[in-house]
């Protein structure tokens, strides 16, 4: 994914931060904790891992900003999100399943074949 070897759970974890960010004026471990159901402890490992590969900051208070690297990620993961969800959608998928269904596939998915789905789907929508 974009040049780097990261692990599908760390691409959710900065997709997750951005998220949040939307919503949030600062994000903390324990937003994450709670916006993903996961263990404060296992929150707190991966931040430590995502702060040694440079893909956040935390300041003394705990908020946690995402580096450029880490932003690049987190805009891929949540642009892949959003475009096959809609479009699963507009096939008629449920959209809980169509949401559920784009999270595993925006992880897997190569950057070749997002960049084509990308330049068809919006006229596949178009015609429906």
């Amino acid at each position: 994914m974009i040049g780097l070897n990261i692990r599908e759970s760390a691409e959710m974890y900065l997709e997750t931060i951005l998220v949040l960010r939307q919503k949030l004026p600062q994000v903390r471990s324990i937003d994450i904790v709670n916006e993903l159901n996961y263990k404060k402890s296992s929150v707190s490992v991966a931040m430590k891992k995502l702060r040694e590969n440079g893909l956040i900051e935390m300041d003394d208070n705990g908020f946690i900003t995402l580096t450029e690297k880490g932003e690049q990620i987190a805009a891929t993961m949540l642009e892949r999100h959003k475009l096959i969800s809609d479009w699963l959608i507009q096939m008629g998928v449920d959209e809980a399943t169509a949401i559920e269904d784009a999270c595993r596939i925006e992880h897997v998915i190569s950057h070749e074949s997002f960049e084509a789905l990308k330049k068809h789907i919006p006229e596949l929508i178009k015609k429906t």
